[in-house]
């Protein structure tokens, strides 16, 4: 039982770090977009992390619904796997993207609203 406990534990702290990281990653990117000085290497090493961030939470999830045989409230897994499948395809259309500050700005910022929603969701119950 201790498992199960910690292990939510753990899923509920990180949940505010994916938020956090993906939110702060996204106001970066978008101060990149109108402030070129603000384009360094460390906004796509800190996107990388926030978006890694992500499918550790997702990862998480996936263990204590599996493994401690917990029910999730109803579309708190939804809005997990689709931050997965945004993360997905910011990553796939890269290349094209004529403004990858501001689209990835905008990525971060919708990939922080899904995290909020699922935790909205998941302490609804």
């Amino acid at each position: 039982m201790l498992l199960a406990t910690t292990l939510r534990d753990v899923h509920v702290a990180w949940a505010w770090v994916t938020i956090g990281s993906n939110g702060l990653a996204g106001l970066w990117a978008l101060g990149a977009h109108r402030y070129p000085q603000l384009r360094t290497r460390a906004l796509w090493w800190f996107t990388a992390a926030a978006q890694v961030a992500m499918f550790i939470q997702v990862g998480l999830g996936v263990a204590m619904v599996s493994g401690q045989r917990i029910d999730p409230p109803q579309f708190h897994m939804f809005y997990g796997f689709i931050a997965i499948i945004v993360i997905g395809m910011s990553y796939s259309y890269r290349q094209q993207l004529q403004k990858v500050y501001l689209w990835y700005g905008l990525f971060g910022l919708f990939i922080m609203g899904l995290g909020i929603r699922a935790v909205l969701v998941g302490t609804a119950r």
